[in-house]
């Protein structure tokens, strides 16, 4: 009972941020002093439906780079870990930091340095330009994690499946790949999570015609209708809350995991 009622407390915590969002995407008119709305509409929430506008399609576009970007980091990240996390060579903290210094140098910095390559090869303006930028953040967190991952990791097991007759491939697929299923999950939320919410490298990559909800929202924004910025803002948090608790409910197993809390 006790766990509960601080799994139900921690809950409210990190909800309560979002309640005067969700206050404003329903309503109509909401002036100082008010506490509440004068008035509720569903101007706002009509947006996010509405098929003229931008806010399905940037919702797909945003769903479809966050998912490329999350595979192709966990396919880099995750060699990367393993190396670094059970091996020993000459040079290994070099290649440490090579691979780490993207998330220490502001990415600003960084494309300013590879900006010339997409615009050589045509990327400038395209999702694949702006799937390859973000790898540029996110493939030093999956491989951070991995390599904690696989420090830890027993290699006698794999060396046991190999001895019964396994090969490499089920080895890794029977193996593995279950040992490390969670850290693997916990690195492609963030991969994922670090991918929706970047702003600065899809604006500048993307040249404002690659458009992600991000984008929108700071449109919205910068417009006059709050109501409408907030339906937006509200739908930007939806897929990471859902993730959050389909991973904790994955890692615990317990069917009541919500908002990453798990088993407490």
């Amino acid at each position: 009972m006790r766990r509960a009622a601080v799994a139900w407390l921690l809950a409210a915590t990190f909800l309560l941020p979002l309640v005067p969002l969700a206050t404003w995407a329903v309503s109509g008119q909401w002036r100082y002093p008010d506490l509440l709305p004068r008035e509720t509409s569903g101007r706002g929430l009509a947006l996010l439906v509405d098929p003229n506008s931008d806010v399905l399609t940037g919702l797909t576009t945003s769903l479809l780079i966050g998912a490329v970007v999350t595979v192709l980091a966990l396919a880099v990240g995750a060699p990367a870990g393993r190396a670094l996390g059970l091996y020993t060579f000459p040079g290994k903290r070099v290649v440490q930091f090579v691979l780490l210094a993207p998330a220490i140098v502001p990415g600003l910095a960084v494309l300013l340095g590879i900006q010339v390559f997409l615009l050589r090869y045509g990327l400038a303006d395209t999702v694949a330009g702006v799937v390859l930028v973000h790898l540029v953040p996110t493939v030093p967190y999956v491989t951070l994690l991995m390599t904690g991952a696989f420090a830890n990791f027993d290699v006698g097991y794999e060396q046991q499946a190999r001895v019964l007759g396994a090969g490499p491939l089920r080895t890794f697929w029977h193996v593995t790949l279950p040992a490390l299923r969670p850290s693997l999950a916990v690195a492609g939320f963030f991969a994922f999570l670090v991918s929706w919410s970047e702003y600065v490298l899809t604006l500048l990559v993307g040249g404002g015609t690659v458009k992600t909800l991000p984008l929108l929202l700071f449109a919205y924004v910068r417009g006059a209708d709050l109501t409408e910025a907030a339906a937006v803002g509200m739908l930007l948090v939806v897929p990471p809350l859902l993730l959050v608790a389909l991973l904790s409910r994955q890692l615990s197993g317990s069917p009541g995991a919500m908002v990453g809390l798990g088993r407490l």
